[in-house]
């Protein structure tokens, strides 16, 4: 196999992982008050880099499932839209924690 062929499948496998890590890896930081741009530098201090044009659909679709509640300060000179977990996504969260460590526990066996 050529090496283009390999690495074009290996970069669509690695973005199927990621996929599969975003939600979490968004949800975790969110514990306390954090507006867009806050949260991508978070991630991005943490490893993690995400698209802005990634994260707000995603901040939005989340809103939309009541897992984020939203509030809009306009104290500072720019008005920010803060997001932070709601009490269904707090329980939701600790719920898909708990099903990330399974799954590492049982990847660590495998590989």
């Amino acid at each position: 196999m050529e090496l283009s062929k390999e690495t074009e499948i290996y970069d669509s496998l690695v973005q199927e992982l990621r996929r599969g890590t975003i939600v979490l890896s968004v949800l975790s930081q969110l514990e306390e008050p954090q507006y867009g741009y806050s949260l991508v530098t978070l991630l991005d201090e943490k490893g993690l880099s995400i698209e802005p044009s990634t994260l707000y659909p995603l901040l939005r679709r989340l809103e939309k499932q009541k897992l984020l509640v939203s509030h809009w300060d306009t104290e500072g000179t720019k008005p920010r839209k803060y997001y932070e977990l709601s009490e269904l996504g707090k329980k939701v969260y600790k719920r898909l924690c708990d099903h990330w460590f399974d799954m590492v526990k049982t990847m660590n066996n495998l590989i």
